[in-house]
């Protein structure tokens, strides 16, 4: 009997730890509206099973005769994802809404916040919702006389903050009451700073927060080096300090005509945990117009000191990465991703979302998992992957469960057809 007890438990141990080393997720499943493009989508989940999704939509909306292009809707799920409810207006306006951002307050794993842009992208919007979605509160956190760009919204408590760049600025609107009033303070402010565009933002459990942006010289412009930024403030967004993380080389143009030259350029993502541990991942490239990597750093002393940075793409050499995305959870897990071009040959471009997690901080990490796959029925999927990223970024997000939720663009080119898709695993 104890020797049968023995080999089962041997079993048990086997299978535990295959199912460890090699995570699997659901295959792809598309959300939103079935017509038109969806593209950058954002994503949270709550404390209680529901998972958000916030997109900007490209194309009519069935019975909004107030709705302009592109169309801020959000796509919610109260079963972790099994299923998902219509797509519903967050706000009708008289102009376009763009770049989706979404979290859920992590202090009660329950209020949800969304920021994007409109008015001719010279407000940011704020929206709040303390009953799971059901109805929102709306706010305009900034109002500007110029084209603002890439919103990053990190809360906790009552404490809500809304970064944005215009050109080399870069701004954070900060809010002490649960996104009732926002006072806006400029956080790099040196004289000639570059063109900077907005990564990410994060409140850690002390209340700091960090927000990172990567830095365009004006002399080389998109062709120019890119310095890649982390800045904290300690005092609820009044003072900041900046510390640059790494400096990558320009990247290669897009073979899509209609692509800017800096879409698929350098990027910081940034995260914390429950301990308030910040992770940071980036895409960079090493040689002028030559492939980016992607890379993960950590800090443990609130960002005055980061480790040496490590690659964490399994892809060869010379492949081109882009759009990295991250998130955290307990002490020590984070959870990354993002998209590169392995798959692809000198005349047929390919791309895929590509995860992996660490449950110790990144000192180790577990197999590299493909997301993306095969669904037949789109002209831009193909069993080697999807043609181009659509959107410049994407989202991850942790549920009640500790399942990892990942949603993202795939499209034909920059332009259009696009939509957007959704996968879940441990």
């Amino acid at each position: 009997m104890r020797s049968a007890w023995s080999k089962i438990a041997l079993i048990l141990c086997v299978l535990a730890s295959v199912a460890w080393a090699s995570p699997q997720f659901s295959g792809q499943k598309r959300l939103g509206l079935t017509t038109g493009d969806q593209w950058e989508p954002a994503m949270a989940a709550d404390g209680s099973g529901r998972v958000y999704v916030l997109y900007p939509h490209y194309g009519r909306v069935p019975d909004c005769k107030g709705c302009r292009i592109p169309t801020m809707l959000l796509v919610a799920s109260n079963d972790n994802g099994k299923t998902w409810q219509t797509p519903r207006v967050m706000l009708e306006s008289g102009s376009g809404q763009f770049d989706a951002q979404i979290a859920v307050d992590p202090a009660d794993r329950r209020t949800v916040y969304a920021a994007w842009l409109q008015n001719g992208k010279r407000a940011v919007m704020l929206a709040k919702s303390a009953d799971s979605g059901a109805t929102w509160a709306f706010t305009i956190a900034v109002r500007s006389d110029v084209e603002l760009d890439k919103p990053a919204l990190a809360v906790r408590g009552p404490n809500v903050y809304v970064a944005f760049n215009h050109e080399e600025e870069v701004w954070v609107a900060a809010s002490p009451d649960g996104g009732r009033s926002f006072t806006s303070t400029r956080v790099n402010t040196e004289s000639r700073p570059g063109w900077s565009l907005l990564g990410a933002a994060t409140v850690d459990p002390a209340g700091s927060v960090y927000l990172t942006w990567a830095s365009y010289s004006k002399a080389g412009g998109a062709r120019g080096a890119v310095n890649l930024y982390i800045a904290k403030s300690a005092d609820a967004g009044k003072e900041w300090s900046a510390t640059l993380l790494d400096v990558s080389a320009a990247a290669p143009g897009c073979k899509d005509e209609e692509c800017g030259e800096g879409y698929l350029g350098a990027q910081i993502a940034l995260t914390s945990d429950s301990a308030g541990t910040l992770y940071a991942l980036w895409s960079a490239g090493g040689a002028p117009l030559g492939p980016h990597r992607i890379y993960f750093s950590s800090s443990t002393n609130g960002g005055e000191n980061w480790l040496p940075r490590i690659g964490v793409s399994y892809a060869e050499p010379g492949v081109e990465h882009a759009f990295p995305a991250i998130v955290a959870g307990n002490t020590g897990d984070v959870r990354i991703a993002w998209m590169d071009s392995r798959s692809s040959s000198p005349n047929s471009p390919h791309w895929n979302t590509y995860y992996r997690s660490s449950s110790n901080g990144g000192a180790t990490w577990g197999d590299e998992i493909r997301v993306s796959g095969y669904v037949p029925g789109y002209r831009y999927i193909a069993k080697e992957g999807f043609r181009f990223p659509f959107g410049d970024y994407f989202s991850l997000a942790i549920d009640n469960h500790g399942d990892t939720h990942v949603v993202w663009g795939e499209g034909l080119n920059y332009q259009s057809p696009g939509s957007i898709w959704h996968a879940s695993g441990r």
